[in-house]
């Protein structure tokens, strides 16, 4: 058994865009971008440790795996209010009549995730304006800059006039203090996607977690493979924690099942992609793919079919461009989930807030792969959709559907 790491430089592009990716993207847990990841003065990016074991956390694993098998409370139908059974906030004190400003100060829109996530979010605003519950929402988009979302919710704080405040950090120490500001006003204040190192706000949303999709990745692969077979590990980013406990989760997996694994960081770049896997397809038989988020997965594919290699059993995302190639090719495939429909939790959350209605403290989001038997269905739900859109969006009841998504009308 044999597990390497290896570094793939990053375009300077790319590593931009990656900081906030889906799958980014999102995390229950901190998502912090560690200061050997961060960006150089030049655009470049270091090397970060790889060292999986710095970030294992065996009481979280351990919380993640219970929580794949949890019931949720709610409505099937309506995941996007589906939540874990836990601490509630009493939010009597914020109970109102008339509609609401909420401001929103979002880390970006910087790629697919975020911007399927985004249209929905907007959507879900439309049906709240018309029912009376918001008035506007006032966004300021930091463009994947710290600084520049501390001066969004500084701003928000002291010019926005708003009632209750929305927040998808960027990164987790460095925008903390400034959520801290945000409760202090009295307000309600909902974080979302990502974490930060402060328990104040009203409710903190998210899907279950990095180590969810690991175990679930790692565990399929290698009940699809045999001792002694390679994988190849596509990792878009280092020192991102939902990136980093993804793939320790997988390491440990694959560890226990003898699976041999090598993991690049590709900046979820297609042609650092496909030059991957056609260097390690020079050397060798290459047996399965694992990837940390779906960019770039059916570049990985297509690497295969050019050295005329047998495709080799695969975990992607739902990102549609995944789901077709799984489909054209019939190779094994799972396509793992971090659930996007969490964009329309948060404002839907300020509903029951201004009704006084208790709310989860941590909102814990169902997370569900889809496997081989459901992709048809998700395929032809989502017919007509582009290959950036994501399978479970969560959005099909909201007005504007499917044109919306289809058109990719971003506000």
């Amino acid at each position: 058994m044999r597990i390497t790491s290896r570094w793939a430089p990053l375009a300077a592009g790319a590593a931009l865009a990656l900081t906030l990716s889906a799958c980014s993207t999102s995390t229950d847990e901190t998502a912090e971008e560690s200061p050997d990841a961060a960006a150089s003065q030049d655009g470049g990016v270091e090397e970060a440790n790889t060292d999986s074991a710095e970030w294992f956390v065996q009481a979280d694993f351990d919380e993640q795996d219970q929580q794949r098998g949890a019931t949720f409370e709610g409505d099937e139908a309506q995941p996007y209010l589906q939540y874990l059974d836990g601490e509630m906030t009493d939010t009597s004190q914020f109970k109102s009549t008339g509609a609401k400003k909420a401001c929103f100060a979002n880390a970006s829109i910087s790629n697919p995730w975020r911007q399927t996530g985004w249209i929905t979010m907007n959507q879900q605003l439309e049906a709240l304006q018309e029912s009376g519950v918001i008035s506007e929402m006032e966004t300021r988009d930091a463009q994947d800059d710290d600084n520049t979302q501390i001066g969004d919710i500084d701003y928000l704080i002291t010019e926005g006039n708003c009632d209750a405040f929305i927040i998808s950090p960027n990164s987790t120490a460095a925008m903390t203090p400034a959520v801290e500001r945000a409760c202090e006003t009295g307000k309600p204040v909902v974080v979302f996607d990502r974490g930060v190192e402060t328990d104040c706000a009203t409710t903190f949303i998210h899907p279950i977690g990095g180590y969810a999709w690991g175990i679930d990745t790692a565990s399929f692969l290698s009940e699809n493979l045999e001792e002694g077979d390679k994988v190849v590990a596509l990792r878009i980013l280092p020192g991102v924690d939902v990136l980093e406990t993804r793939w320790a989760a997988a390491e440990k997996i694959f560890e226990e099942n003898g699976i041999e694994a090598t993991d690049y960081f590709t900046g979820a770049d297609p042609t650092e992609i496909k030059k991957i896997i056609s260097d390690e397809l020079a050397q060798g038989d290459v047996q399965g793919v694992w990837m940390d988020a779906g960019d770039g997965a059916v570049a990985a594919i297509e690497a295969f079919e050019d050295a005329g290699k047998d495709y080799p059993v695969m975990t992607g995302e739902d990102e549609m461009s995944f789901l077709r190639k799984w489909e054209e090719t019939g190779l094994t495939g799972m396509a793992p989930v971090y659930s996007n429909f969490q964009w329309r939790t948060p404002l839907l959350a300020l509903e029951k807030i201004f009704a006084g209605e208790e709310v989860p403290k941590e909102w814990v989001l169902p997370q569900t792969p889809i496997l081989e038997d459901e992709r048809s269905q998700f395929l032809e739900a989502n017919d007509g959709m582009p290959d950036g859109h994501y399978a479970k969006f969560g959005g099909e009841d909201l007005t504007g559907y499917p044109e919306v998504w289809q058109e990719r009308q971003i506000p």
